[in-house]
This record gives C-alpha cells, sequence and structure tokens, in this order.
C-alpha cells in the first residue's frame, strides 16, 4: 500500500526487547515495528518563511517553534540540501501524546517525506545522520509504511518478511506515559533478542509467532500507568479480538482482528462503553 507523502501513520511496536545499555544511558532495543493505517495529517505550502501551525484534536500542548521536531527536520533537510524556499507546514494532529506509538518521530518523517517531494530536493535515508539526531524512532518512522526490524538506539534497521493484512484496533485509556519514566522503572536491560521472523506467514501464524515474544517495558508501563492493563483487559474481552498488546512504552494498546470489519466492530463498541478513552480502528500496513 502506497503511502500518502502527508501522512504520518501510528507506529507498532509488535515485540520490544531491550537487549542491552550503551554508554552514555542509551538502551539498546530489538523491535519488530510496523504501521497502522491511521495518523496525523501535515500539508505544506511554499512561503518565504519556514512556520509551523498545529491543529486537531490532540493539538493542545504541541510546540510550534524549533523544539518541535517536524520544523527541526525540515532545517535539516534545508541546511543539507541548500534549500532557501521556506514553507508553510500546517500538522493535523489526530493521534495522543506520550502514547507509544512514535507520533512524534512520525510527524518528522512525514515533513521529510513532504517537504523533499514538494520542493524536488533528496530525502534523506533512514540511516543519515541527521535523521537519527531527530530522535531514536525517526529513522524507522522514514522507513515506513515497510515493517522493520529495529536494533542498536534506533539506527539499525534489518527488512522483515512481508506481515499479513489484518485490522488493528487501537485503543489509549487517556493517560501519558513519559518513555523516559518507563525506563527508569525497568527492573533489567539485559533481555534476550527477538526471535526470527519467518517468511510467509498467514494471520494464525503471525499471532503464533507473536505470542512468543515480549514487550520488556509493559511491566513497568503499567506500573506507572495501571489504566494500560485495564484497556488491555477490555480488548481481550471482545469478540473478533485475538491478540492484544502493548506498543512502544505505552499507553497505547493494539488489538488484532481478522479483518478491517471486525476492527470497526471492536472500536465501535469499546467506544460507545469507554468514552473517555481514544479508540481508532486502522489496517496494519504493508
Amino acid at each position: 500500500m502506497a503511502l500518502d507523502k502527508g501522512l504520518a501513520p501510528a507506529k507498532i511496536n509488535f515485540a520490544l526487547h531491550v537487549t542491552g545499555l550503551r554508554a552514555g544511558g542509551y538502551h539498546l532495543l530489538d523491535s519488530l515495528v510496523a504501521f497502522a493505517g491511521v495518523g496525523d495529517q501535515l500539508t505544506a505550502l511554499p512561503a518565504t518563511d519556514l512556520t509551523l501551525e498545529v491543529t486537531g484534536p490532540f493539538s493542545s500542548g504541541v510546540p510550534v517553534d524549533e523544539s518541535n521536531t517536524v520544523l527541526r527536520a525540515a532545517r535539516a533537510l534545508q541546511a543539507a540540501r541548500g534549500v532557501t524556499q521556506g514553507a508553510r507546514i500546517k500538522l493535523t494532529k489526530t493521534l495522543p501524546h506520550a502514547a507509544g506509538i512514535g507520533s512524534g518521530s512520525s510527524d518528522a518523517a512525514a515533513a521529510l517525506r513532504l517537504l523533499s517531494q514538494s520542493g524536488g530536493s533528496e530525502n534523506f535515508a533512514p540511516g543519515d545522520a541527521e535523521v537519527l539526531e531527530l530522535g531514536a524512532d525517526v529513522p524507522v518512522c522514514l522507513n515506513a509504511p515497510l515493517p522493520t526490524r529495529m536494533t542498536g538506539i534506533g539506527e539499525t534497521l534489518t527488512a522483515v518478511p512481508a506481515l499479513p493484512s489484518c485490522g488493528l484496533v487501537l485503543v489509549n485509556p487517556g493517560v501519558e506515559v513519559p518513555t523516559g519514566r518507563v525506563f527508569d522503572k525497568l527492573e533489567r536491560s539485559d533481555n534476550p533478542g527477538m526471535a526470527e521472523l519467518p517468511d510467509r506467514l498467514d494471520y494464525e501464524g503471525f499471532l503464533e509467532w507473536l505470542r512468543t515474544q515480549r514487550n520488556d517495558l509493559q511491566a513497568p508501563a503499567e506500573a506507572i500507568a495501571p489504566e494500560i492493563a485495564r484497556a488491555l483487559k477490555r480488548l481481550r474481552a471482545m469478540p473478533g479480538v485475538d491478540l492484544a498488546l502493548m506498543s512502544g512504552s505505552g499507553a497505547t494498546c493494539i488489538g488484532l482482528t481478522r479483518d478491517m470489519g471486525r476492527a470497526r466492530q471492536v472500536a465501535r463498541a469499546i467506544q460507545l462503553s469507554e468514552m473517555g478513552w481514544w479508540v481508532a480502528p486502522a489496517p496494519l500496513l504493508s
């Protein structure tokens, strides 16, 4: 599925193993990352200066100055490619903050795609140093929509076999979980890595593989936000949800369904019963 150049899709960590600790306090990860067909949206118009406007249901508190990764990404691309023309960027935030789905990193990656294509300049490659400097998740988000194995501190990306098509139900119980706090509560960092992903997995085979993997950040995230356990329990109780897991450092939880019809039914039922939660059905991108 081709990715709309202005879409910043939600990042899903289907497995997240913490395997070590690098000098400087950076944790080493081994993670299967994929993307959902729901996300923030960016547009850009030519302008004299480089500016950012943020709207949408999750726009509150999002900075519009140089601390925003969208502007940092745009500045980095300008500097690297010698671009002098500015842009008026509009970011519509539909993904929650501090939610384990990489919205800020995906926004930065989408800005790079959008501005390079609209301006006719060469985009960064995911492995370029400028990309990693924007954030550990930006390289893998620049690789969207391809599912990818991400290792190191986020700088090493490896292609994986295609994932089966399925529906996803993204559920955030209305709490923000700062990544730094979750890592601070991690009891150990020397955990086993992720198992190899077999070729040509069908949906049932993918579920079986996922059941043998882990998210090492789930326990510390639940200690900070017990609502995560409640969201997982709610998803697992829903007919049509075959597996539920937490993405990234939380608090967003993901329910897997066989198709989008089931995903929409599950999402609608949870939306009606949990009015304070953010719930979104989406296809798994590939």
